[in-house]
């Protein structure tokens, strides 16, 4: 006998609760904000929306599957299952956050806050989600393949991200690495900057893009299901032993962007969560390119 589905329903802290748990009441927190002149209503009914979609959602759920929740810190932890049905509950960042952590389970995303986020992931309603679980559990049911980025390590760690990955400093040093094509060293050069960013299409909404209109990149940006990523240098320091010509480029499936530590240390991390990073040494090299896995989202 299979598993009946499981519906894992994933949320984050809203600001209103961080507060509390920074100042311990609502008063001290109203008075923290008051005294500076702002206002906590606003945190508490974004909280209270945050609250009652995360009731529709669940209330949401046939009563036929299991369910469970998750909140984002806990994911690392989180064991997610072949029959899970994911729906995020949030911001599209939180999405993102999610996305390294699955294997091919579909994705359905639920906006708590119609008009305050870009909507480009959470593209939901609550109350579409009964007809969305029914959709991704359907034979046929339409999602999209959203690219993911990797980043493996010459000591098989890895890391997998929706948006971006960044190689660079933990501080606020400059980091110094070799960088060039996979397997062919002798077409890199050796830099010193504040690090480098690899992105896909997904990204190219966020970080990528800032970097793209930056330089003024005659580059198109990649398309969200598209199998091409785009990397930039971010303020490379040219000296006699650093160069700054290889600075921007493409890589399509195959193909791979290699960087090896030249400094005491770089953290690769992916999507903003600097929580769970990698940490390379002297001499560690690291590969990033299209990732096997990509992100199944319900549309």
């Amino acid at each position: 006998m299979s598993l009946a589905p499981r519906a894992v329903i994933v949320h984050r802290r809203t600001e209103y609760e961080e507060l509390l748990a920074r100042h311990g009441t609502h008063g001290q927190a109203a008075f923290f904000l008051s005294s500076r002149g702002r206002s906590i209503d606003e945190m508490v009914r974004r909280h209270d929306r945050t609250r009652r979609a995360l009731r529709e959602v669940a209330a949401a759920v046939p009563l036929t599957w299991r369910s469970s929740r998750v909140e984002r810190g806990d994911l690392d932890r989180f064991l997610f299952a072949p029959e899970d049905v994911i729906v995020v509950v949030g911001q599209d960042g939180l999405v993102a956050n999610t996305a390294k952590y699955l294997h091919a389970q579909p994705v359905v995303g639920v906006d708590t806050d119609p008009g305050r986020n870009p909507g480009v992931l959470v593209r939901h309603r609550c109350t579409d989600t009964a007809a969305l679980l029914r959709a991704a559990t359907a034979t046929g049911g339409r999602t999209d393949e959203l690219t993911m980025v990797e980043a493996v390590t010459d000591d098989a760690q890895r890391l997998l991200a929706l948006n971006e990955i960044y190689l660079g400093p933990p501080g606020h040093q400059t980091a110094r690495y070799h960088l060039g094509p996979d397997g062919e060293r002798d077409q890199g050069e050796s830099q010193a900057s504040s690090g480098v960013l690899v992105g896909t299409g997904t990204g190219a909404t966020g970080w990528l893009r800032s970097l793209w209109l930056e330089r003024g990149s005659t580059a198109a940006l990649p398309a969200p299901c598209e199998e091409r990523l785009l990397w930039f240098v971010r303020e490379a320091w040219p000296s006699p032993a650093t160069g700054t010509t290889r600075v921007t480029g493409e890589l399509g499936r195959g193909q791979g962007l290699r960087l090896t530590v030249e400094s005491d240390r770089i953290v690769v991390f992916g999507d903003g969560m600097e929580s769970d990073a990698l940490e390379l040494t002297w001499g560690q090299s690291v590969r990033l390119g299209i990732a096997e896995r990509s992100l199944r989202l319900v549309a």
